[in-house]
């Protein structure tokens, strides 16, 4: 595997740890309570990150296969 990718994944699996963090903290009731907004794929809904997650997770397995 070339450097770029393997930054790339690094990269990546940084930006999933930040969607899980963000999304447990969001579905918090407390955070929910503060937060409401009529938008579902707003930047404050958990769903919004798990769907970011996903997506993440779809890159850092196609970066790790070999051509």
């Amino acid at each position: 595997m070339d450097e770029s990718k393997r930054r790339a994944i690094q990269f990546l699996e940084k930006e999933i740890k930040t969607y899980v963090a963000l999304a447990l903290f969001l579905s918090k009731k407390s955070v929910q309570q503060h937060l409401r907004t009529e938008d579902k794929g707003a930047l404050l809904s958990p769903a919004f990150y798990r769907e970011r997650m996903k997506e993440a997770k779809g890159l850092v397995s196609e970066l790790r296969k070999p051509n």
